[in-house]
């Protein structure tokens, strides 16, 4: 007898093992032997070692029966519910089937965890039907028309005592050839002996160890018959149906399909036994009346284990194969799916709902619909509603649903409810994307109030973020998100990143209009804002919340997240708060804590890559992005004045926030640039400053066309202490060379007037008038000969020939001249000594 305890196999596919058995030319029995380990020749050996290369799954003896085994290779799980019942489920379609003996039962597709339990039922059910018929596992057969036994089921001590003895069998077969009604040997191959023929003794103790065989070979028979080969064509065209349900094509749910491609297999089946019973008896010369009679038990058995829903009497169920067979698969779909008679709100109903749960003027609620709904209908001749519940579900159906949830939520809620989002793939390296945004600073801080005390306050923060690496680039922190808080910030974050954004995303709100034409400068392509109130849109508003959560959220005097939060961790302990409010933080002390905080974040580790988020930010490089230099800070960040301002001897005054500043351009060394103010007196300039640097400012002269020159860079406006207690060394030291400058700009300023005058013959003296005196002017007579001497230098060299400096001209002058036009020099050379000592100072 084969032993049938034996549980070590290796399980593989219906077409591996037909590969296994064209590869080695033998037979699906053979196959069956070696994955089961019941032979251990070298052919079963290498059809092991086959199955295996080809993903077979070896199943050892210790494995408990029904223990799932996972192959997370082939991405499969397979639960041995017995030797020959397995289910095997494929993690890549999605698909659960029961196998029997290497044959596929039943399939599901995507079942829930219900479907898959009622499987493990009927997987169940049916190691139980195959127990209650293969008791012993005996292996009697028909055999040429003979009831037939093995040799081995014959003489095997398995379970207790041989029927009969090797040595008496093998002489009885000796004795009596015809015993044997085939021989073994070879592969496949097994002695049958003839069962009748064998003396009563034998036959007893053969029932009493294994089982009436007749009996039993009745049992094998309607084994075979229970098999039933699920319909996958049936599957298929259940699974593409569709039926009309409310004015909408519906699909079947995957209940309604597993059940009719049961039905339809069960049918099929039905069908084969009807076909081959009715051949028989033909063959015989048989009436085939009454053959429905001899199915009857085959069919209850597939009731239990396939949980078929066909009919249960008879007459029904010959009528249900006569229409199986004349319609085809959808004589098995119910006549009750797609029936508009069953449907109790109809479209027009169905419009009445909408209308009412609209309604503004009265505003009705669920139950009053139901109310207002069924007094309507009576007038209308529809059905009356039973529930409210029927009218909730209703208006709940996602077709339904967008028709009144703008009137009862508002227009916004429902675009941000029913409209798509798009998925998008954050940068792949820094710079590539900032976000900027402001919100609440998360901590509260203490600021003292007059007639009240230290009070409990919270103010605002404007953060730059990085998209790529989630690094915190800039920020400010201000009670308003107006211009000041975002300039300050993109500063930072500039100075942080050394690079111009490629892509600059922010609010419309705050002061982003006015700040407009800087944020153009910014960005080295473009900035945005984003879509208004669309908070699940912006990146920022993520970062913020994980930033909440894992680092601020650790201070005791965090403030909670935004109020819609509802986790109870993510709310303040409002009691704490108000008995330390004498121990929260001063403003600046606020300020440190979170520049403390906000390093914290961007050392931590990223939690999608896992490296330290300011690590990932320097250590990427972005190829598309502008370098900013020195002239790029002044472009981007220095504010220019509106109007235009004039230079004066008191330098260049500009108003910021209300403080005036005064600057004026000074020389290479520092000292104060005359010939500057000389030239510039009363020119308009535009100037450009520094919020954050208020030493020096920028002049610009500006065309007709509007474009700007630059001219001079001024510095702050030197003063000295007016009262002498106070002056310095350095103050007096101003003070004298600021007196001898403004002389010789005087003097100056005469010597080019007069130069002029003379030129043009308008002096006062040409016109018969004195000359005024210079007054408050420091050795006045001095000034006035030094005036007077320069004029004398210019005239001497206006009015004197002019000096011709070509070397041919020269040589042709002096060999035109003779003797006598030379000067006579032998009585001495003359000289004017009063001109010499003028000559000499």
């Amino acid at each position: 007898m084969k032993d049938s305890a034996v549980s070590k196999r290796i399980i593989v596919s219906r077409d591996t093992r037909t590969f296994i058995m064209n590869a080695f030319k033998c037979k699906e029995k053979a196959v069956w032997a070696a994955l089961n380990f019941h032979t251990d020749s070298p052919l079963a050996r290498r059809i092991r070692s086959l199955a295996l290369q080809r993903g077979g799954v070896l199943v050892d003896g210790n494995t408990p029966k029904a223990e799932p085994v996972y192959d997370t290779a082939n991405h499969t799980m397979m639960q041995s519910m017995s030797d020959s019942v397995v289910i095997v489920v494929n993690f890549t379609d999605g698909t659960a089937c029961l196998l029997d003996s290497g044959e596929v039962v039943d399939k599901l597709i995507t079942p829930s965890i219900e479907d898959f339990m009622q499987l493990q039922q009927r997987a169940q059910r049916l190691v139980e039907s195959h127990n209650s018929i293969n008791r012993g596992g005996v292996a009697m057969e028909y055999y040429n028309n003979k009831m037939c036994v093995t040799f081995d089921e014959l003489v095997s001590t398995e379970g207790g005592a041989p029927v009969i003895s090797r040595k008496a069998l093998s002489m009885m077969l000796y004795r009596n050839p015809n015993l044997r009604v085939s021989r073994g040997g070879g592969l496949d191959r097994y002695a049958r002996i003839d069962y009748y023929a064998l003396r009563e003794s034998y036959r007893k103790r053969f029932e009493v160890k294994y089982g009436d065989p007749s009996k039993m070979l009745r049992e094998m028979q309607l084994k075979e018959e229970l098999k039933v080969k699920i319909d996958n064509e049936a599957r298929d065209w259940y699974e593409n149906y569709r039926y009309v349900k409310n004015g909408e094509m519906k699909p079947l749910t995957d209940k309604m399909i597993n059940e009719y491609t049961i039905n339809a297999s069960v049918l099929n089946r039905l069908n084969e036994l009807m076909t081959q019973r009715a051949t028989f008896r033909q063959s015989r010369r048989g009436s085939t009346a009454g053959m429905w009679a001899t199915v009857v038990n085959v069919y209850e058995r597939m009731r239990d284990v396939y949980n078929h829903t066909l009919p249960g009497s008879m007459e029904r169920l010959r009528a249900k194969m006569a229409d199986y067979k004349r319609d085809g698969y959808v004589a098995l779909v119910s006549k009750k799916i797609g029936n508009d008679n069953t449907t109790i709100i109809n479209e027009e109903a169905g419009r009445l709902l909408v209308a009412l749960k609209r309604s503004a003027v009265p505003v009705y609620n669920d139950s009053q619909i139901f109310e207002e709904y069924n007094r309507r209908a009576e007038a209308k001749g529809w059905k009356k509603l039973r529930s409210v519940r029927s009218i909730t579900d209703y208006l709940k159906r996602p077709e339904i649903e967008p028709l009144w949830y703008d009137a009862v939520h508002g227009e916004l809620k429902a675009h941000q409810r029913y409209s798509r989002k798009n998925v998008t793939m954050l940068p792949t390296m820094r710079d590539s994307l900032w976000y900027g945004d402001g919100t609440k600073l998360n901590l509260y801080y203490k600021e003292y109030v007059k007639g009240r005390g230290w009070v409990a306050k919270t103010t605002q923060v404007y953060e730059v973020i990085d998209a790529y690496s989630e690094v915190l680039l800039g920020y400010h922190i201000s009670d308003r998100e107006d211009y000041e808080a975002q300039y300050n910030a993109y500063r930072m974050a500039i100075q942080v990143a050394g690079h111009k954004p490629y892509e600059l995303v922010h609010d419309n709100q705050g002061g982003h209009k006015k700040i407009g034409d800087f944020l153009d400068k910014l960005v080295s392509h473009v900035h945005r804002p984003t879509a208004p109130y669309s908070g699940q849109s912006k990146t920022i508003e993520s970062v913020f919340g994980r930033f909440q959560q894992q680092i601020l959220h650790k201070d005791w005097r965090f403030t909670g997240q935004n109020i819609t939060a509802k986790k109870s961790t993510s709310r303040p302990n409002l009691e704490r708060i108000a008995a330390n409010v004498d121990n929260l933080y001063t403003l600046e002390e606020l300020k440190a804590a979170y520049s403390k905080a906000r390093r914290e974040w961007n050392e931590s580790e990223h939690h999608a890559t896992g490296i330290n988020r300011m690590e990932m930010y320097q250590s990427s490089v972005n190829p598309d992005t502008q370098e900013v230099t020195l002239q790029d800070m002044v472009d981007m960040f220095w504010i220019e004045k509106s109007r235009l301002v004039t230079y004066t001897d008191s330098g260049i005054e500009i108003t910021v926030d209300r403080h005036k500043y005064r600057y004026e351009v000074l020389t290479a060394v520092g000292e104060p640039d005359h010939a500057f103010l000389r030239s510039n007196y009363g020119r308009r300039f535009v100037v450009k400053y520094d919020p954050n640097d208020p030493e020096e400012v920028r002049l610009y002269t500006k065309d007709a066309d509007g474009s700007l020159r630059f001219a001079r860079v001024a510095s702050t406006y030197r003063g000295v202490h007016r009262a002498m207690q106070d002056q310095t060394s350095e103050d007096c030291s101003r003070i004298v060379a600021n007196v001898e400058a403004n002389r010789q700009d005087r003097i100056e300023r005469q010597i080019a007037a007069r130069a002029i005058e003379e030129e043009f013959g308008m002096t006062p003296e040409q016109q018969g008038l004195n000359r005024p005196k210079m007054a408050a002017m420091p050795k006045r007579k001095d000034c006035e000969a030094e005036i007077e001497r320069s004029l004398r230098r210019r005239r001497k060299k206006y009015a004197g020939s002019t000096e011709n400096l070509s070397p041919g001209l020269v040589g042709k002058e002096i060999s035109n001249k003779v003797w006598s036009e030379l000067p006579d020099y032998s009585r001495g050379v003359k000289i004017d000594e009063l001109k010499a000592i003028r000559k000499l100072g």
